[in-house]
């Protein structure tokens, strides 16, 4: 297993991940036109290698028995290929929306585990933090679901239940080693280059910007993403991870804006406003106990 960390620690490496998604929109926008497997087999793939070689202990990692590999693998994999269906069979602000369900069923799951206690904050934060995801997502537009879509949608509901569902499994195999998410990531990306092979047609980035942005991809929002939201789940608090999780989708509409994508509305600034109160409320048990103990050290002390 990885060094043992504090809880909060261990929650706030995780809360790097959350970061780290944040660039997943602008980074593919500027990775040009790849398909979608190949994408995830050329990211994955780049985030394993770099895995391997910068965590050495990735390689003993890897031997684990095959339950682990089940979770590890399908866990990825099928969020992936998951997430890419709805995209491809749905229109995607719905698509998005039904698969940012995650972060809420991290938090309900969270009180199947052992020391787990699901509390009134942790519903609230996540209520507050969905309602300004959907103005994220929608822009304030609204939301209609529509009958030709179904299967979209419901691959877009399983992609929320397989990440949940991994993520609440990782926490169950807190022995396993964080490093073994290289493993996991180059068997995904052996299966998704497989599987573009024969689904879709290669093609490959036209300019050097273009690579930048994918192995900026495999780098950061892939490898070392999981790797940090692997130590979190395992010893952190998992269910603030959760609500928490729905800042990534306000941060990345913030660098879409900064860096030309998307234009700036009203409705960024009340959902930043939901977000972050629904982040803070989930959060609330860390953060005042932490403050608590800093104001009662000095009497202590005297």
């Amino acid at each position: 297993m990885s060094h043992a960390l504090s809880r909060s620690t261990a929650t706030l490496i995780g809360l790097l991940a959350v970061v780290l998604w944040s660039l997943l929109a602008t980074l593919t926008a500027a990775s040009g036109d790849m398909p979608p497997l190949q994408f995830t087999a050329v990211t994955f793939a780049i985030g394993g290698v770099c895995l391997m070689i910068v965590r050495p202990g990735a390689i003993k990692a890897m031997r684990q028995p095959l339950s682990v590999w089940l979770v590890g693998v399908l866990g990825l994999a099928g969020y992936h290929f998951a997430y890419f269906f709805a995209l491809k069979n749905a229109p995607p602000v719905e698509a998005s929306l039904i698969n940012y369900l995650w972060p809420v069923l991290i938090v309900v799951m969270s009180a199947m585990l052992p020391g787990e206690k699901l509390r009134w904050n942790h519903i609230a934060g996540c209520v507050l933090a969905l309602a300004g995801t959907v103005l994220v997502v929608t822009r304030g537009q609204g939301l209609v679901l529509e009958a030709q879509y179904v299967l979209g949608y419901a691959a877009a509901l399983f992609a929320a239940f397989a990440w949940a569902s991994y993520s609440i499994l990782s926490r169950r195999l807190a022995r396993v080693p964080s490093e073994a998410i290289a493993g996991f990531c180059l068997v995904v990306a052996v299966l998704a280059w497989l599987s573009h092979l024969a689904l879709e047609t290669t093609v490959w980035p036209t300019s050097p910007w273009q690579w930048v942005a994918i192995v900026g991809l495999g780098l950061a929002p892939v490898g070392l993403a999981f790797y940090v939201w692997d130590i979190g789940v395992k010893q952190g608090d998992i269910q603030i991870l959760g609500a928490a999780s729905y800042l990534a989708p306000l941060l990345s509409t913030l660098l879409l804006i900064v860096s030309g994508y998307a234009e700036f509305s009203m409705s960024v600034v009340i959902a930043c406003g939901l977000i972050t109160l629904g982040a803070v409320v989930a959060a609330k048990d860390m953060l005042f106990r932490r403050q608590a103990a800093v104001e009662i050290a000095p009497a202590d002390a005297g």
